[in-house]
């Protein structure tokens, strides 16, 4: 299970890196998130900023395979990794 946070975490500091560098969707992150210069240049950033990272991505299909089309990563793997970090459990509603 650790090795899945790990990853999770690891996919989330490179989304988080990718929006740093993407001046139009960063603001848009900084305003929906609450998220301040200060918590984007945490050495080790929180689980919680990372979660809320992947997060904001899946809102919009569009950025998620534009992330995934410069980073070279499956579209998959973001809700795969977002599954590994606070808040991920899929609830069973039954």
């Amino acid at each position: 299970m650790e090795t899945v946070r790990r990853n999770s975490a690891q996919l989330a500091e490179q989304v988080l890196d990718w929006l740093i560098a993407t001046p139009d969707l960063l603001g848009v992150f900084m305003g929906a998130t609450g998220a301040d210069a200060e918590d984007l240049r945490a050495p080790e950033p929180a689980p919680e900023l990372l979660a809320s990272v992947l997060d904001f991505l899946m809102l919009d299909d569009a950025w998620v395979l534009r992330f995934c089309g410069e980073a070279g990563v499956e579209p998959t793997r973001i809700a795969e990794a977002r599954a590994g970090l606070p808040g991920g459990d899929r609830p069973h509603w039954t």
